[in-house]
């Protein structure tokens, strides 16, 4: 008799069931994490219209709109990480969208040209909500998907931060131009705030309606293992666990690398793209459009192919080391003309961001037992550390030296990256668990 059959009785077996109701779950998560990812870089990606419309408001105020959700993360990804196991998704998830509600209706009050220190705060109150977003993925997958579509809800769940980036990309320079009177523009910036704060409302009205904590009944033998034995997880001695796993150490490093990069990317993207093409502010949009979907598509493309294959470590390396190869070419094709550009970001954007749900992943092969929310918060914070680093180099080499430089050092970070993943390696033990647990022959 196995482990798994010790523990749970035959009637329980015959109760491991999935429901229609995750994908309405999902769905509405994907919501919730769209409505706070597009709030990251809507001030950034529209810097120059920014700094004309509010008195005293440099390039580097506008670059902390987006790096505040990075330095907020960091220190309280473990609260979030240890409130996400206490009280389960639904609570956690109705935190995270009421903060994000609530600093989507602080920003319609800062439409006021002395008022940049409201949509600061607003802003602030969004970003500390995002500790309730980028750790749910993997979470939620486990609970309410069974082992055949784990790695395809898990994407689809990342995929809603960036459906959300690419909105924050897309809809600013629509709605605000740099060009406009100053009237103009405060009617602008009113529409933005307002369909932010819209949007979040509708949103936490369907999480409080319709978004559950669990399923009846458990979709996997894993879980109703799980549940049967009543298994609590102790929050300080994963923490340990993680922190003495060589492989999954690595994978941090690596991990908060590549994203690091594309935070910084992403932070100054418009003053790069001006840089070039100085009448292009709504081209800068579009390119960080083409970055975040060609990213979704990837993320989805590799959930499936991690499903089928369960080849975790060899895909997160062969998909980071065209990263590599992606920043380098964009690197050198950026003053190539404006149409190129958008290539080279679309090949960019489909290894760089969608390697997000396969680091996921392989995290979560390198650590099972531990739980996933724990292991995919401690990868978000590293990557959140490293973009507070590399935007603020990427910053200093882009105004001091040039771009080029600046693009260079961050594909020499990528290569170090590369070296790292490469030396990742599970125990033999755990792989064999994490392959029942996903019931992989």
């Amino acid at each position: 008799m196995n482990d798994f059959e010790s523990n749970v009785s035959l009637p329980q077996i015959e109760k491991i069931r999935v429901y229609n109701t995750r994908w309405l779950v999902l769905a509405i998560f994907v919501a919730f994490s769209a409505s706070n990812g597009m709030q990251w870089i809507q001030f950034s990606i529209i810097t120059d219209a920014v700094v004309g419309y509010y008195k005293g408001v440099s390039n580097t105020l506008v670059d902390w709109t987006s790096m505040v959700y990075m330095v907020l993360y960091v220190p309280f990804i473990f609260p979030g990480s240890y409130l996400l196991e206490k009280l389960g998704l639904r609570k956690s998830v109705l935190i995270g969208i009421a903060g994000t509600c609530l600093g989507s209706w602080v920003k319609l009050g800062s439409v006021h040209e002395d008022r940049f220190w409201v949509a600061f705060v607003g802003q602030t109150v969004v970003a500390l909500s995002q500790i309730f977003v980028l750790s749910v993925p993997s979470r939620l997958a486990a609970v309410w998907f069974g082992p055949s579509q784990v790695s395809s809800a898990c994407s689809i769940g990342v995929f809603g931060n960036q459906l959300g980036i690419a909105v924050g990309f897309l809809l600013p320079p629509i709605f605000v131009t740099a060009n406009s009177s100053h009237e103009e523009n405060t009617m602008q910036f009113y529409t933005l705030y307002g369909f932010n704060a819209a949007v979040t409302t509708v949103i936490l009205i369907l999480v409080i309606l319709f978004f559950k904590n669990n399923p009846p009944t458990p979709p996997s033998h894993a879980v109703a293992q799980q549940e049967a034995t009543e298994t609590s997880v102790d929050f300080v001695t994963s923490l340990k666990n993680l922190a003495t796993n060589r492989s999954y150490v690595l994978l941090l490093c690596a991990y908060g690398i590549n994203t690091g990069v594309f935070y910084a990317i992403s932070t100054l993207l418009n003053q790069i793209i001006l840089h070039y093409y100085p009448a292009a502010s709504e081209d800068a949009g579009r390119i960080g459009l083409a970055i975040v979907v060609a990213g979704m598509i990837g993320s989805v493309c590799c959930g499936i192919v991690l499903d089928k294959y369960h080849r975790f470590k060899e895909t997160t390396l062969i998909v980071y080391a065209f990263s590599l190869i992606g920043m380098v070419v964009f690197t050198f094709t950026l003053s190539k003309g404006i149409y190129v550009v958008y290539v080279t970001s679309f090949v960019l954007g489909f290894f760089m961001t969608g390697l997000l749900p396969v680091g996921f992943e392989l995290a979560n092969e390198l650590t099972y037992p531990e739980p996933e929310g724990t292991s995919a918060g401690l990868l978000n914070a590293s990557a959140n550390l490293f973009g507070i680093v590399f935007t603020n180099i990427y910053s200093v080499i882009f105004y001091r030296v040039s771009d080029v430089w600046a693009n260079t050092a961050m594909s020499i970070t990528l290569v170090l990256g590369t070296i790292l993943l490469a030396f990742t390696s599970s125990d033999l033990r755990r792989q064999v668990a994490h392959s029942e647990k996903k019931g992989v022959n």
